[in-house]
């Protein structure tokens, strides 16, 4: 099993080949000619994603949307790797409450005359 840099730079030198199979696996000693294909195939979908993640408002769920992935946890893993700076937000941030802020709010809707609305507006 060939660890992720060791695929990374057969797929980089795959490249610089010119999309060469045997003069890279020549060079290289290893893959085998499905094994390279299939990693390249597999980085060339890591930068689409990450491509179409930075040019369409960085959001991950409209990159998942239109490009089908799966997997919201491994789109942001390949996010993370390729643009460190970016802090991605999952959900909105809520301020914390205290265990008395919180037991009142639940009495507060619990013996409500009006709607619930209302109590939340409060």
């Amino acid at each position: 099993m060939y660890s992720y840099d060791d695929r990374l730079r057969a797929v980089e030198l795959y490249i610089k080949l010119g999309k060469r199979v045997g003069p890279t696996i020549r060079q290289l000693g290893y893959p085998t000619k499905n094994a390279l294909k299939a990693w390249h195939q597999a980085y060339e979908q890591r930068q689409l994603a990450v491509d179409h993640f930075a040019a369409n408002g960085r959001c991950l769920a409209f990159t998942i949307k239109a490009l089908g992935y799966p997997s919201r946890s491994l789109l942001a893993g390949w996010i993370g790797d390729a643009h460190p700076e970016v802090r991605l937000r999952v959900g909105q941030a809520h301020e914390a409450l205290s265990s008395q802020a919180k037991q009142s709010a639940v009495m507060a809707l619990c013996l409500r005359q009006g709607s619930a609305k209302a109590v939340v507006q409060a």
